[in-house]
């Protein structure tokens, strides 16, 4: 077999919860599934980390993943899509991967809003620091701004806390009064009601303030103090670390790419996961932002509606429908305030990439004009920062995505024209 070129019936793009899940559930109906990933081990971004680190459940799915008989392609990138057929690249080198049926579960990122301040060096997204964090960036003993929203504010902080961080202060710009809502809400679902209650346990002796957010970070070389507010008075922290981010945002570059329709910033499925396009299917954090708990469930569906078995996967509805009321909820709970979108400057850098600043942006009608006059989104992040900063504040559609999606060598580009 040539080893660049693969042929499954199922293939499945993203190693998180909704690729476990779909995985484990079309491979164990008997179907010849392939998953494809970024990272050197299955889990995604929230189960990434040594397996002794790893929670129960993430321990149980991916242990149940790797004895599936799934093939893993590890450490491979999908740059390109044709017809049924995947261009990727695996450690520099091209694989071309053939599929009869296909699941997008490529997840989501963290959203940045750009404001004074926020290219210093120090400045992270609350995942992104704890990411590094695990993978051994020094934390202890240093001062931690945490801000923005969203629950992964909580879970980051615990997680610096735990590896040695002093955390200044965990601001959420959300009131009170919608995360208390939330709160309520979890009284229809213990387990995520434990959860929280043993984070928050966790979390005691932290400041935490709601209503409050960011609005100028001050460094030389580095970022020293963050200048945040309640919306009535300003006041400085020190600091030798932000982390701060707006909840996520879905990596819609692949399903875009294969024409599937969004509506309202996430993939339109239909009952059993499928999208606008025939044999295509998305599953978890695409679809909307729920956590690890609908990522898994719709991740199930999709798997056993590709493999053919429509009882197994009609059981989960109810249970999906349960989830996708816990994601309204958390949409409501943490919807973005008007001023975290009005902080940027004329000076404020929107594209770090290419060095654009938000006053040359804003001066322009729409995303592909502003990209075709600036070169703003066309850096190595391809506009997944600024762009995402841009429908949020603009309402800006990027809905043009053009091959390779991830930076990609000129030879694995045309090394599938001679297979």
């Amino acid at each position: 077999m040539n080893e660049s070129l693969f042929q499954f019936e199922i293939v499945i793009v993203g190693a998180g919860p909704a690729g476990l899940a779909a995985a484990c559930a079309a491979a164990e109906c008997g179907r010849r599934v392939a998953v494809i990933d970024n990272t050197p081990r299955p889990g995604g971004q929230i189960w990434r980390g040594q397996p002794q680190h790893l929670s129960s459940e993430a321990r149980y799915w991916i242990e149940r993943f790797h004895r599936s008989g799934v093939t893993w392609l590890d450490d491979t990138s999908v740059v390109a899509a044709s017809g049924n057929w995947l261009l990727a690249e695996h450690r520099n080198r091209p694989r071309k991967i053939g599929w009869e049926k296909l699941i997008l579960a490529t997840g989501a990122r963290e959203l940045f809003l750009p404001f004074p301040g926020w290219t210093l060096p120090g400045v992270f997204g609350p995942g992104g620091l704890l990411g590094m964090v695990k993978n051994g960036w020094p934390i202890a003993g240093k001062k931690v701004v945490v801000a923005g929203t969203g629950p992964l504010l909580l879970a980051a902080a615990l997680g610096l806390k735990q590896h040695g961080a002093k955390i200044m202060l965990l601001a959420e710009q959300a009131a009170a009064a919608q995360v208390r809502g939330l709160a309520l809400n979890l009284l229809c679902y213990p387990r995520k009601l434990i959860q929280g209650a043993v984070i928050k346990a966790q979390l005691t002796g932290i400041p935490q303030r709601y209503a409050v957010w960011p609005v100028r970070a001050f460094g030389h070389d580095h970022v020293e103090s963050v200048e945040l507010t309640d919306g009535q008075e300003r006041w400085m922290e020190g600091c030798d670390a932000l982390a701060c981010g707006y909840h996520l945002t879905p990596n819609l570059e692949l399903p875009r790419l294969l024409r599937c329709a969004i509506a309202e910033g996430f993939v339109k499925v239909d009952d059993w996961q499928s999208t606008s396009v025939a044999t295509v299917y998305c599953a978890g954090e695409l679809t909307g932002i729920g956590g690890a708990d609908a990522a898994l469930i719709e991740g199930q569906i999709a798997g056993y509606a590709v493999a053919g078995q429509p009882d197994s996967a009609r059981a989960l509805f109810p249970r999906r429908a349960s989830a996708h009321g816990f994601r309204r909820a958390l949409a409501r709970a943490f919807a973005l305030r008007p001023e975290v979108k009005a902080l940027a400057t004329d000076e404020t850098l929107l594209c770090r990439c290419e060095d654009v600043t938000w006053g040359r942006v804003k001066s322009f009608g729409n995303w592909r004009e502003a990209k075709l006059l600036t070169r703003c989104g066309m850096g190595t992040c391809q506009g997944r920062i600024c762009g995402s900063a841009a429908k949020v504040i603009l309402g800006w559609e990027n809905e043009f995505v053009n091959p390779p999606v991830f930076p990609a060598r000129i030879n694995s580009l045309l090394e599938p024209l001679k297979m």
